[in-house]
This record gives C-alpha cells, structure tokens and sequence, in this order.
C-alpha cells in the first residue's frame, strides 16, 4: 500500500536538488531566459525524445553519452532550439560547457525556441557563469524556459511507503503549441529523491509517455527538441516501483493537461474517449484523429457541437466503425444513437451548454469491440494564428 499526496511548491523542495532561472538577454525584452537543474551529487538520468528526424542538437549531444550516465547539471534556455545547426550546434554545446566555471559531470543541455539559428554562446556563457549553484527557486527556473507560453507548469507529489519511508517526485515544464501526440513542442523535467534503479527509470518513462505526452495534441505539429528528461539522486533511500509509476503517471498526466490547456490562446481542453474498438490500437488511432483534427478544433472554438465533424473525422481514419453501432456524446448528453439522430433543438442546447465549459469530454462508443484510449486536445482560433505568424519577431 501507498499514498500518493498533490504538494505545493517547486522542484527545489526535493532533498539535493537546487535551480533557477535568470535573464541571459536572448530574449530581447528582458524576461527570464536562461535556467538550471543542478544536483549536489551526480543523479541518474534518463529521457525520451522526439521522434522527429530532424532531432536537435541538444538532443544529439545527450545521447553522446553513455548508457546510463550520471550528471550533476541541466542547462536549459528558451529563445533559441539549436536545431537544424549541424555539427556546429553540438560543437557549440561543448564549447559552453568548457566555459563554465563549475565542476561539472556529464552536463546535458536543452534548448527550445526558434529553429534554424546557432546558439548565442557568449550571452549564455556570461550567464551561466553567473549562477548561484546553490539557488533554490523553482519559480525563476519555470519562467526562464516559457516562450509562447501563458504561465509557468509545475507540479509536486509526496509518496509516502507502508513502511513509513517516502520520496517527492515533482515536475517543471513548459509547451503550448507545435504539439501533437508522439510527444510535443515541450521540454519536461522531473526530479525526484526515489531510490530508483536505472532500468527503472526508463521503463517508467516510456509507459506513462503513452497515454500523457503522446496523447495530446494542440495543432498537430511535432518539434525538433521535445525531451522528457526524468534525474533521480536516490537521496531518500525510498522506493516502490508500484508506487513510482503511478506517481511519475500523475506528474506527467498533470504537466500534459497543462500543456493542453495553454494551447496558444486554447480557451477549451478536451478529453477524447474513443471506447469499444476493435482494439486498443484502433481506439488510438481514432482518439488521436479527433484530438488532430482542424475540423473539430475549431467547431470547439466556436462552441458548436456539431455531431457530423466528430463522426466524419472517426470514418476518414479508417477504423473499424459501423454507423448502426456509433454513439457519440458531449459529457453525457447524447448526440447520435446507433444510427439514431438525438440533435433535436433541446438535445443540441444541453449540447452546447457542455462546450461553454473549460474542460470536458467528447465520448464516442464504436461498438465494435473492447479497445479503449483517450487523447487530450483543444480548440484552435485567431490567438494560434496571430502568435506564430509573429514567432520569429
């Protein structure tokens, strides 16, 4: 048995963590820019990627390494992803590194913003060298690695073992837009003092990325630095691997709904259920397909439960489906009942009333088999447009 506690605070409250963030002037009107992990003793380290070919510097200089590495030091800035810079961007990784006026092991770096231009190395140079190792502040460190993001993405868990031991586990992140499962235009840090194994790690990693970061989608656009990078010091001597997966599945479940909900300029966040498939796979393939969709996005901006974008988007994914079999609800306001029309005008106004909400769920029962899978998305309007028409200035 275990309890699994929501606390309040930043990664800095877990035992031999510190962080913070500072502004390095990449970004030109002066907001917090440059940030760190850093830990007393090298942690265990491992990530997931984004399966993007064009993988970013960053994300190459990491897996230079060896397997199952240990680090003592993170360095993440915002403005620039040093992407699509070659050879180049990896050099100038290392160049930072040999710069810094710190004993460091096997530091990593992550990086996220525009694509295509080579790293500032001297502003993040100067700024680097200008940390307090020892800073404690969470707070600064989720601000320094927002870019089109509306607000900092933190979240903390306490676990507390049958045996009276315990670990925390929490998490910094930022990510609004260029995201769509198979991970997104997101950067995700989670620390934690479990006594985990190495193994481990990776395992839990790659199990709850499934159903959290690969199950949500903003515009369906997939970016060249998404990394899910979890740094484990073992500080508490505490661990159950029951308990870990669940509580790293709740740190990631709250960090992508999180990301959802600030979908560059998203007023709604959405549950897609797609329940009785024909199997799991197809149940993905289909959730994932309405989460994707320009069509249903937008029908959600504007609040309009229109039933034909919700089926039409399910039959062009090819799935098994069967119009006699289809029931498609807004919460629990039925819409559409085995080839039965339920959209008469009371129908369609209890429908309506569901999308003026934030959040709620769009439940379509295939009825075809027992596959079940949920994808996270949100609706899509003028906001979207204007800020990435305008991302590079």
């Amino acid at each position: 048995m275990f309890t699994i506690l929501p606390i309040k605070g930043f990664i800095d409250q877990i035992d031999g963590f510190n962080c913070d963030g500072i502004s390095a002037g990449l970004k030109p009107n002066g907001d917090k820019d440059l940030g760190f992990i850093y830990t007393n003793e090298p942690c265990d380290v491992q990530a997931v990627f984004t399966e993007n070919r064009f993988q970013a510097a960053p994300l190459k200089h990491f897996q230079q390494y060896e397997q199952n590495f240990k680090t003592n030091f993170v360095l993440i800035n915002s403005k620039n992803a040093n992407a699509m810079t070659g050879k180049k961007g990896i050099e100038d990784i290392n160049t930072i590194f040999s710069s810094l006026n710190y004993e460091l092991v096997n530091p990593v770096m992550s990086s996220t913003g525009v694509i295509g231009n080579p790293l500032p190395i001297e502003k993040i140079v100067n700024g680097a060298n200008s940390f307090d190792l020892n800073a404690k502040n969470g707070e600064n460190l989720s601000k320094a690695i927002m870019t089109t993001d509306a607000y900092a993405k933190n979240c903390m868990y306490e676990v507390k073992l049958e045996d009276g031991s315990s670990f925390k586990i929490g998490a910094v992140a930022k990510g609004a837009g260029m995201i769509n499962p198979n991970l997104a235009t997101m950067l995700c840090f989670i620390c934690t003092d479990a006594n985990i194994p190495s193994a481990d790690m990776k395992e839990a990693l790659e199990v709850n990325s499934h159903t959290t970061f690969n199950a949500i989608s903003v515009d369906g656009d997939t970016s060249t630095n998404d990394t899910v990078m979890l740094l484990a010091n073992k500080k508490s001597n505490a661990y159950n691997k029951e308990a870990f997966i669940e509580a790293l599945r709740l740190v990631m479940h709250d960090m992508a709904m999180l990301m959802v909900a600030d979908g560059e300029g998203a007023k709604k966040a959405v549950a897609f259920e797609v329940v009785n498939a024909a199997s799991a796979q197809e149940a993905e393939i289909a959730a994932k397909a309405l989460s994707n969709s320009l069509l249903v996005k937008t029908a959600l901006f504007g609040e309009d439960p229109n039933f034909g974008r919700i089926a039409s988007t399910i039959g062009a994914s090819r799935v098994t489906c069967d119009e006699e079999k289809l029931i498609i609800s807004y919460n629990n306001v039925v819409v559409f009942n085995k080839g039965e029309i339920c959209f008469d005008e009371a129908q369609e106004a209890k429908a309506a009333k569901v999308l003026e909400n934030d959040k709620y769920k769009v439940i379509c029962d295939l009825g075809v088999g027992e596959g079940n899978f949920t994808a996270y998305g949100c609706d899509l309007g003028y906001k979207y447009v204007e800020i990435n028409a305008d991302y590079r200035t």
